[in-house]
Formats: C-alpha cells, structure tokens, sequence
C-alpha cells in the first residue's frame, strides 16, 4: 500500500473544505473560529482510500490571503494538488497566487477541479472552462487534467477520484526512505495523559517508536514514545506519511510551527542561507539589495534580507544568486524549495532552492563566490563534500561534522 499526500488549493469559499468532505465524509476544520466563519485559517489533515488500496492523506489549505504562510506549511512532501476553482466565479487573485506557490516549491502533480458546477448552466461553464485553459497556458498546469464537480450534490466525485487513481498508480517518486529522518512540525499540542504531541509530513527517512532525535533548532533531544499514521497505532512511519509523534523530554511551549524533527548531530542551526532566488514573471516588485523579506521554507516563517550577490537588482522573470540573513536560526537541507514574500505590502514575488545551508558571510560581485555557487548549484553531493574539504583544508573536518555541515548522510 503506497501512501500519498494531497494536498488542495484555491481561493476563498471556493469549496476546498465541502470538497474534502465530500470525499472522506469528515470535516477538516477543527477550530470553533473557522466553522462560525466558514474559512479554513490553519491546516486540516484527514484521508481516504482509492479504489487499489492505497491510502491518500489529504491535506486542506488556507485560501484566504492572510494564510498564506500555512498554505506553504501545507505543500511540504504533498505528491499532488487538487486547484479547486468555483465554477461561478473562475479564477480569483488567490488562485493564481497559490498557482506561483506550487510552481516555486516543486508540485508537478495536479488536477484542476472545477467546483460548484450545480451553480451555473452549461454556456456558463464552457466560459469558465475557456478561461482557466487560457490562464494555465504556458504554466506547469498547462496539460493538468479538468474535473468538473460539485462538492454539494455528489456530481462527479467518481470521475475526480478515477483521474486521482490514475495519476498515482505507478508515477509517484519513491520516497527517500534511506536517508535520515527529517519532520517539519506544523502542530505541536498537549494532549491529557500523553503529554506532547507534533504532527507533520515526513519527507525523508524512517522513525521508529524509542528512537532518540533532536528537535531542532532548539537543540533538544527527545525520545519517540508513541507514533500514529492516520489515526491507528504504528511502531515506525516512512517518508511521505502524516504522522502523529508522541514525545518524552520536550514540552509544548517549547516547539513551534518550523522546528524540525531529526538525528542528533544530523543537522546544523544557521542564520545564513545561500540560495538560487527566481522573481516571478508575475511580480510587480523588483528585488534589490538588502531588500527585507518573509522567507518561507518547510513549515517555517522567518524575516530575512536579501543580499544580492551577483546582481544590482532581479527583476521580474530573473534570478540571481542572493544570501539571504535570517532573523533567526533554522535547520534545512541543500535542495530545499523556499518561497519569498514581500515585508510590506505582503505579496509573493519569488522563491527558489538552497544551495548551501550553513555558508559563511559573503561579500557581492566575487567571482570566487559566484563560481563555487554555480558548483554547488549544478555538481552532485560528491562536489559538495569535496567543496567543504577543502574549505577545511587546514583543519581537516571530521566526517560528522561533514554530515552535519551538508546534512546528508556520509
């Protein structure tokens, strides 16, 4: 039985949550706030099972704009995306904002559900049809599949979740189950008898129940006392499952949304970031140096300044290499995606992948610099480790601390 994650997207009150219900017979809004007002503020998690068995978890999103930073949270490890757009309606602005989202972090699996199909007539929905094919033309949505349904009356659920079938019976990619386990937190909360418990995507390794991690970046070590997958009991959980993971030895005031779930000593804290950034063709913004940005990575949401290191400025449908100065500490991964927001007015103009997550401070315009970036941008692990040992020609580093520099398991 394969495990899958889906996730949804779209813009406020165009039916994610009814979508969901409809499909797994429960609710994901669990907070009193969100039912009186009928938005999804936080991330909902519940699943189902396809037809051939396999089990999809099924991840509900904020459409609303101010969530956006828990729409990011909700993409990590997702195998697809269901768009949902609302037949009366068409594409909104928060449609085609989370379009940019998926795109920067790497979704390539998605199925354009056309929603709340009851609503309009036919000549109606031929319109809207046409709309969305021209506003995903030239997109990685380009040649997505359309469903039309309707959350409400049922029509067209079989024909959604047949395309689901299809599309993860033998193209999803394995899941890195050999490499060390890695946990982004989205939810860490107290539960009467239990005491803490953290919920999140695994997108790498396998724990298992007594192993003894470290959460990072508060750097403290924990022990696996209890792990559920779905509601039911497990003895150890794989990459790209939803897990529940009951703890000993850290208390909920102490974890937050991006902490990061790992071996001791697998990971190091930074506050430094070398990355690849893209602004998107869509952007009106154009980035400059020292410019202030919300950083998003994992489930993480920190300030940051960008400093451009090969460029004066990146316009729209440019990038450019950029060092990127955290406000806080944070553990990540070379190869990690990452999307950037604007401080004020809030709005996503780009995003991009890490190139290098424990850098040194680096000076603009350096060719040495930008050389040994284009390096670890296009060469393998092997010219990465290779980078480093020479980095630390002088002192001769220890391969743990290789390993905990690159974080990849050496």
């Amino acid at each position: 039985m394969k495990n899958i994650i889906i996730g949804t997207a779209g813009h406020i009150d165009h039916g994610k949550t009814t979508l969901i219900k409809a499909l797994t017979g429960r609710n994901t809004d669990r907070w009193e706030e969100e039912q009186r007002r009928g938005i999804t503020i936080d991330l909902g998690f519940t699943y189902f099972d396809l037809p051939s068995g396999d089990r999809a978890g099924i991840i509900d999103v904020p459409g609303h704009e101010r969530f956006i930073n828990n729409m990011v949270a909700g993409v990590v490890g997702m195998d697809m995306v269901l768009l949902v757009i609302a037949a009366d309606e068409g594409i909104m602005p928060q449609t085609r904002e989370h379009m940019d989202i998926l795109n920067l972090l790497g979704i390539e699996k998605s199925i354009i559900v056309l929603n709340k199909c009851d609503l309009v007539d036919e000549e109606w929905m031929e319109l809207v049809e046409e709309e969305v094919k021209e506003e995903l033309e030239g997109t990685f949505l380009e040649h997505a599949p359309v469903v039309k349904v309707s959350a409400a009356t049922g029509e067209g659920l079989e024909v959604l979740i047949d395309t689901i079938s299809q599309m993860t019976s033998d193209e999803m990619m394995t899941k890195d189950t050999g490499t060390i386990p890695r946990l982004p937190i989205d939810r860490a909360f107290t539960l009467s008898g239990f005491g803490t418990i953290i919920t999140g995507t695994l997108v790498s390794g396998t724990i298992t129940k007594d192993d003894l991690l470290e959460m990072y970046p508060i750097g403290k070590e924990c022990k696996i006392r209890s792990i559920q997958v779905h509601g039911q009991d497990r003895k150890e959980c794989y990459a790209g499952q939803r897990v529940a993971i009951n703890l000993s030895n850290v208390k909920k005031r102490e974890i937050k949304r991006g902490c990061v779930l790992a071996p001791p000593n697998s990971m190091k804290n930074t506050d430094l970031l070398d990355v690849r950034l893209n602004v998107l063709d869509s952007s009106m913004r154009v980035l400059t140096n020292h410019t202030r940005l919300h950083f998003f990575t994992g489930t993480s949401e920190i300030l940051c300044r960008a400093v451009l290191l090969d460029k004066e400025e990146i316009g729209p449908g440019e990038s450019g290499y950029v060092q990127l100065r955290l406000e806080e500490e944070i553990a990540v991964r070379r190869g990690d995606k990452f999307v950037v927001r604007f401080y004020s007015p809030m709005e996503t103009i780009g995003g991009g992948v890490i190139l290098e997550p424990n850098p040194g401070v680096k000076k603009r315009f350096q060719e040495d610099v930008i050389e040994e970036l284009k390096r670890k941008e296009s060469g393998s692990s092997a010219d990465v480790i290779e980078l480093h040992v020479r980095e630390h020609a002088d002192t001769l580093i220890t391969l743990a601390e290789l390993a905990k520099l690159t974080a990849l398991s050496i």
